[in-house]
């Protein structure tokens, strides 16, 4: 009988968050724990299983900023699930993940009971394994409570993302030619000389009433909400494709959409669109300066829907937009709980230390 368990992955800064403009992370945490590299041998996390017992792994990158290489020493790993999706089964000894994201790995504990080392390697901060850093431990029953032996592990079977399929519902949305949608835009992603991002040349700043409640107190059309530039208006079930600039300031930016799944018809690194059986996720990688990676979905969820960076850094410096989808059924199917009253005045009634 397979068991679940839940492995998080975290990036860890020594200042306040309100003091970091554009901050790199000082550790790597795995499921809380984790070392500095100038620091001491703090303990790290043990994932404990039981030989000959397979696992379902959930896991998950909470990360600010950091995109991880995650693997485990002598083991594969077969995806299962991307973002809440199903998909069929994929085996890999690795993979990256970026924050936001989430995968389901079924884990084999077929091998010698021993100790072996959890490995998730940032692309920001003080990368590599010395004393420890950027690791935890899967550990079997009966083994020593020891560190793992260091080992110079090669991995040669990295997760593709164009590789994953889902079970069900595989084709994009559409029509398979690229533009073959009811709305297709382009989103040029920028970095000004004031040190803010813009989307096809618009910092987003959040408006001091959210855009849900202006439609809710009376806003009559989605030219009216604010803030002006970054609210994009999207007709019901309607068809939309999203492909966007890849490589700002050499990032790979994970680009994450509320409100949808979305398919990935051109991942990061392909040369191709894939119509047939896209991958369907809600955060994707817009890849380098040479990809062009593209997205569809459909307009099926009336609500305001913000699209945005997943490095918070970035988000807080103007990368996101709105799609405003269905603003004149807003008023009809959108119906605010008396939890919803309150959400104003309690955060209003906050001090400026729990903001």
């Amino acid at each position: 009988m397979a068991k679940s368990t839940v492995i998080t992955l975290a990036d860890w800064y020594h200042d306040k968050a309100k003091t970091i403009t554009f901050g790199t992370p000082d550790s790597t945490l795995i499921n809380g724990l984790g070392r500095w590299s100038e620091g001491n041998q703090t303990d790290l996390s043990v994932v404990n299983v039981t030989q000959g017992t397979r696992y379902r792994i959930r896991l998950v990158n909470t990360a600010c900023d950091s995109a991880f290489t995650f693997s485990i020493d002598n083991h594969t790993m077969t995806v299962i699930e991307t973002d809440a999706v199903e998909n069929e089964p994929i085996e890999v000894d690795s993979l990256v993940i970026y924050a936001g994201q989430r995968y389901s790995l079924v884990l084999n504990a077929n091998q010698t009971v021993g100790n072996y080392w959890i490995r998730a390697d940032p692309n920001s901060g003080t990368e590599g394994f010395t004393n420890g850093i950027n690791s935890a431990i899967l550990r079997y029953t009966g083994a020593d409570d020891a560190e793992p032996p260091t080992l110079d592990i090669t991995n040669t079977n990295q997760l593709n993302e164009s590789d994953l399929v889902p079970l069900d519902n595989q084709a994009a949305p559409g029509d398979p030619v690229v533009g073959g949608v009811d709305v297709a835009m382009f989103l040029d992603y920028a970095f000004t000389s004031d040190a803010v991002f813009t989307v096809n040349g618009v910092e987003y700043v959040p408006p001091t009433v959210p855009v849900l409640l202006q439609i809710l107190s009376g806003a009559q059309s989605a030219d009216s909400l604010l803030p002006s530039g970054s609210v994009i208006s999207v007709p019901r079930n309607a068809t939309v494709e999203l492909s966007m600039t890849g490589g700002l300031l050499g990032l790979e930016h994970p680009m994450h959409l509320h409100g949808h799944t979305f398919s990935v018809v051109r991942a990061a690194g392909a040369s191709d669109y894939n119509f047939v059986n896209p991958i369907r996720r809600d955060v994707v990688s817009a890849g380098d300066s040479t990809d062009n990676v593209t997205i569809r979905f459909t307009t099926d969820n009336p609500g305001p829907w913000i699209f945005h960076c997943h490095i918070d850094w970035h988000l807080e410096n103007g990368f996101a937009v709105v799609f405003a989808e269905s603003t004149d059924e807003w008023n009809s199917t959108i119906i605010p709980t008396d939890q919803w009253d309150n959400l104003c005045p309690t955060y209003d009634s906050l001090s400026s230390d729990d903001l």
